[in-house]
């Protein structure tokens, strides 16, 4: 499934954040709110964009604006050295971007989409993965294997959906399954079938794990479950319990649980749409001891207003700390949910180091 486009420049607003919101993220100059908001700097009479690089002001001296026109209007001036108008330009620039990327049989190349709206192929690139979290071609591969998916659900042949889907031919979405999915198209719509995961169960100080992959990777990392739950999940794999393949995808497994701060890499199988996986992008980029809201994650996903949206892919994560959503939190500062129950949440947390 793509992002939504339209009107994405109004869709960074900041009703999800108050002044002290704003001001923290002036002092760490977080690119990923440019837009969102201005800082108006009452002593030069000037507002910037919250990643500025100047020299910051003093906090008293400091009013927020929606936007640079709500800023003007008070008689502030642009700032010439971070050229805060030039925001709703690029989101213009990159909603025209979007919209030719969905209307194309092909995607675009990115010389092409960064001719259309007149910017250098380097800075536009830039831009885009600032502002969707996903580089122009990562959005349409996104893009059209969401299409898939849902073409799979509805088709009767692969075939069909793989050209229902916007691929040239099969030769093509396999290229692009390589890389996505870790399953064959007819495995992904018959419930996992020809699919063979293996699984088993460990004790870590969390308590019994269910740890299950693929040849490709850990399709599931849970916790108080067992088999009866990947059978629910893929009725027709083939569910093997055990496996010298398990050994080494367990002990990391195990290691990060007891060790979420010391994220081990370990290959990982799981599937979603384009704001799900820029979701679950952004949770592996906090810092361990660290938190973000659902609201900054919305935002660096790309879709400022989609707060309830991000909790969801919180939710639907397959792979427990192996994802780490359990470094996303309320905007108030309280915990919000956790799939395998808050106690689980804090401990892990606290593991990290986390205030």
């Amino acid at each position: 499934m793509a992002y939504r486009t339209e009107g994405l420049a109004e869709r960074m607003t900041t009703r999800a954040m108050n002044d002290d919101d704003r001001w923290a993220a002036v002092l760490r100059r977080d690119r990923s709110l440019d837009g969102q908001f201005v800082t108006g700097v009452l002593t030069t009479g000037i507002y910037c964009r919250p990643s500025c690089a100047a020299r910051h002001p003093k906090r008293e001296n400091v009013r927020f604006f929606a936007d640079a026109a709500a800023a003007a209007a008070t008689g502030l001036r642009a700032c010439l050295r971070c050229k805060p108008d030039e925001v709703a330009r690029d989101a213009e620039a990159v909603a025209r971007a979007v919209k030719m990327i969905e209307a194309s049989e092909s995607p675009p190349s990115l010389d092409t989409l960064a001719e259309a709206v007149g910017y250098s192929q380097f800075h536009f690139h830039r831009l885009f993965k600032r502002a969707t979290g996903v580089t122009p071609a990562d959005y349409a591969r996104a893009r059209r294997a969401g299409q898939m998916t849902q073409s799979l659900e509805r088709e009767a042949r692969v075939t069909d959906a793989i050209y229902d889907a916007g691929y040239s031919g099969p030769s093509r979405f396999y290229e692009d399954a390589k890389q996505r999915l870790g399953m064959t198209p007819s495995a992904w719509r018959n419930g996992g079938a020809g699919v063979t995961i293996r699984w088993t169960v460990a004790d870590t100080a969390l308590g019994r794990m269910l740890l299950a992959a693929t040849d490709r990777g850990i399709c599931r990392l849970s916790f108080d479950e067992d088999e009866r739950e990947l059978k629910r999940r893929f009725p027709n794999a083939e569910i093997v319990e055990g496996g010298a393949a398990l050994d080494r995808l367990v002990r990391g497994a195990v290691a990060a649980v007891e060790r979420p701060a010391q994220m081990p890499e370990l290959p990982l199988d799981v599937q979603g749409t384009a704001f799900q996986q820029a979701v679950w992008r952004e949770l592996s980029r906090i810092p361990p001891g660290e938190t973000l809201s659902y609201a900054v994650l919305a935002a660096r996903a790309g879709r400022p207003k989609a707060v309830r949206a991000a909790g969801t892919a919180c939710g639907q994560n397959q792979v427990a700390v192996l994802i780490p959503c359990h470094r996303a939190k309320r905007g108030d500062g309280s915990l919000g949910g956790y799939a395998y129950g808050l106690d689980r949440k804090v401990e892990l947390l606290k593991r990290e180091g986390a205030a």
